[in-house]
């Protein structure tokens, strides 16, 4: 199941039969990885990039910066569609990117408004405000200062700030409002800086000048959100010891931040010479999270409180009903089906209830067409049997998820 060719309807998870003692080589990040791509080919592809991630949104970025198409499919990979706008309206090429229906209905406007007011000539092909989307070049107007909105997608400012050494007059980036994911904007700020170029941030103004990106050796950290999910089996299995490698103590993803809102939950991290430790410790029995800054670790979270009894209140997630689908609808749904709920109790707060015991049940996990679904859902073996439906959807960021569950003794029945 690492690949699309080797679809499989579903999958039958059952707990091991012994405590989990695993050492899990993680795969790289995909968000570091899609970056260094980025800014390697504004470069002119004069670095050298190692330990590229082998999720499918990794090799369609690889794949669409080598192509010569005139249309370029980027299938339901968000960041790709986001990073590539702005790097082939910059770089003055004649593209079409379009990509799955539901790639079509997620927003892009914020993005190509901010590259217009820039000279980027970019036309809606269907429907205003979403791909597909018709780039032809860019002719700079002289303006080099926009503003954006920094509580819908940090991509969006991600993207802009990766072709800002390239534009005539560099850029000044104002952001309105709250701004969201801010690591995800600081590991694009510490990338850039890492191939010789040095954005300053100050308040909620970002100034790049008109720079050029250096040649560089580049190596990508394992993926701190694909670890999220071995924290939640730690924390939900009746004994566990499991070594995740490849992760840094001091990490450029936000993600990483999956160590502190654990460490309330029952998972104790110890930094070793070539990863994290990750063993069993006490867990609080209420949590609060604010996930603005790190909304891929939401679903994580919320399935393994509901699955632990620990009653928890999340904040800042926004951002999860525009994603690879409305994830804030797909938890609410998935987790109903363990008697668990996940209920706004006022204006963008929401509070879990717990998993209800069910002897017999046959739960059935939908992943809408969404990776996180799959993997934030998994760790529920560890209470009963479960079913994962379409389980080839973790090939977009963690294609070998299922055989690391098999190494940890995980009964895995395709």
């Amino acid at each position: 199941m690492s690949t699309l060719e080797k679809v499989s309807q579903s999958v039958r998870l059952s707990a091991p039969a012994t405590p989990i003692r695993a050492t899990i080589h993680l795969p790289a990040s995909k968000s570091e990885s899609n970056r260094a791509l980025i800014i390697n080919a504004l470069s002119g592809n004069r670095g050298t990039l190692h330990n590229l991630a082998a999720a499918r949104d990794t090799r369609t970025m690889l794949r669409l910066l080598e192509s010569e198409d005139h249309t370029l499919d980027v299938i339901d990979a968000g960041t790709t569609m986001r990073f590539l706008t702005a790097y082939v309206a910059a770089t003055g090429k004649d593209k079409i990117l379009t990509g799955t229906p539901r790639m079509c209905e997620r927003p892009i406007a914020l993005l190509v408004d901010a590259l217009r007011k820039l000279g980027a000539h970019i036309d809606y092909l269907q429907k205003d405000g979403f791909p597909p989307i018709h780039i032809k070049g860019i002719q700079p107007t002289g303006v080099n200062q926009v503003s954006i909105r920094g509580d819908v997608s940090s991509q969006y400012i991600s993207a802009l700030l990766m072709i800002a050494p390239l534009l005539p007059n560099g850029l000044t980036l104002e952001l309105t409002g709250h701004v969201g994911s801010r690591p995800y904007i600081q590991m694009t700020m510490e990338q850039m800086r890492q191939f010789g170029v040095q954005p300053e941030w100050q308040g909620n103004t970002i100034v790049v000048k008109p720079q050029s990106y250096q040649a560089t050796e580049y190596t990508v950290e394992s993926d701190w959100s694909g670890a999220s999910y071995w924290y939640s089996m730690v924390a939900l299995a009746p004994d566990a010891e499991v070594e995740l490698i490849g992760l840094k103590e001091h990490s450029l993803q936000g993600d990483s931040r999956i160590t502190e809102i654990m460490k309330s939950i029952g998972v104790q991290s110890r930094f070793t010479a070539t990863g994290v430790r990750l063993t069993k410790g006490p867990a609080q029995s209420s949590v609060q999270v604010d996930f603005a800054d790190c909304p891929d670790l939401a679903q994580t979270v919320a399935v393994c409180c509901a699955a632990k009894n620990i009653h928890l209140t999340l904040t800042g997630i926004e951002s999860l009903k525009i994603k690879e689908t409305d994830r804030v609808f797909a938890l609410q749904q998935e987790l109903a089906k363990f008697g668990a709920t996940l209920q706004e109790v006022a204006p963008e707060v929401y509070e879990t209830t717990p998993v209800q015991s069910q002897s017999g049940r046959k739960a059935e996990v939908h992943t809408y067409d969404d990776h996180r679904m799959a993997m934030a859902f998994a760790p529920l073996a560890l209470l009963e049997p479960i079913t994962i439906e379409h389980p080839h959807v973790v090939v977009k960021s963690y294609p070998s998820f299922w055989q690391d569950l098999q190494q940890a003794g995980f009964k895995v029945i395709s």
